[in-house]
């Protein structure tokens, strides 16, 4: 999602302004994830509406906490297609179904490489973890900087990346 802050006590109404707060150079997105705390149905609903110039959008959410230690039955279980909903299935229902098939857990798990990190990096590397500035308005900003300096370091990382691997190609030329 892109940069927002938000003082709701909770994610619920907050995937709409999420998805919105995306910049319009990467809305062509088609697949929302994200976490159990912002699963409401009409949220989902109101994502997925088909938007004039833009593909349509599919969310996936965790409806369920899954335990991270499974056993091998699991595991084999997984690979398998789920069956399929039966037509009265719930709104909840139908988004455990979108998760549980092989495509809709190989996305989901990408949250894993994308988002997390980022609040990782954000409280443990960069040391972020209150906001000093009161008022929403002013944590807004100040949630803006934590967020321009994340993407600057992160820029200047890949940079460095790059740099380093042209001088090895070159070695190797």
């Amino acid at each position: 999602m892109g940069e927002h802050l938000s003082a709701a006590p909770n994610d619920k109404a907050q995937l709409v302004v999420g998805v919105a707060s995306i910049d319009p150079a990467h809305r062509q997105a088609t697949a929302v994830l994200v976490d159990s705390g912002f699963m409401s149905e009409a949220a989902v609903a109101q994502v997925e509406a088909p938007v004039a110039g833009q593909p349509p959008k599919t969310v996936y959410g965790a409806v369920t906490r899954e335990r991270h230690h499974r056993t091998l039955a699991q595991l084999e279980a997984q690979e398998k297609e789920p069956a399929p909903l039966p037509p009265e299935a719930s709104a909840q229902e139908k988004m455990a179904h979108r998760l549980a098939t092989p495509a809709g857990r190989k996305l989901y798990a990408l949250r894993k490489q994308t988002v997390e990190p980022v609040f990782g990096i954000i409280k443990e590397t960069m040391g972020f973890r209150r906001f000093s500035l009161r008022g929403e308005a002013k944590a807004a900003r100040e949630w803006t900087l934590v967020c321009l300096a994340y993407n600057m370091k992160r820029l200047h990382r890949l940079a460095q990346n790059a740099a380093s691997q042209g001088q090895i190609a070159a070695r190797w030329a």
